[in-house]
């Protein structure tokens, strides 16, 4: 600045001086309010963050555990269909005519008197 832009000089007096202090601790109390509230946003962002990250683990966990739960129930239901043909094979065999039929096709026993003939199953071709 120039001297003829320059019109109000400073007076150096007690009530300037106080003034200066005044307007140098309203200065640090913003800074001080400016650190305290950048410090709160990061918290404030850090929590979100890992809350967010929480959120995708358990969402990741809950999708795993739903498709184990899927092939289990379908384990489930083939081991009871295959309990109940297990159970009707049983009580099939606890039937000895059945066994006798088995003992008959599988393994060419015959009554008496009885001739058994082997056919085979493939056709010819001419």
């Amino acid at each position: 600045m120039s001297m003829k832009e320059r019109t109000v000089t400073r007076l150096d007096s007690n009530y300037m001086q106080q003034y200066d202090v005044y307007l140098e601790r309203q200065k640090r109390k913003k800074q001080r309010l400016i650190r305290r509230l950048v410090l709160f946003s990061m918290i404030v962002v850090i929590t979100i963050g890992a809350m967010t990250a929480y959120h995708v683990k358990q969402r990741v966990l809950q999708s795993e555990k739903e498709e184990q739960y899927q092939q289990l129930e379908e384990e489930l239901a083939s081991l009871q269909h295959q309990e109940t043909n297990l159970k009707e094979e049983i009580e099939l065999l606890n039937n000895e005519e059945y066994i006798l039929e088995i003992a008959r096709t599988n393994y060419f026993l015959s009554k008496e008197g009885e001739l058994i003939f082997k056919i085979p199953e493939e056709d010819p071709l001419y």
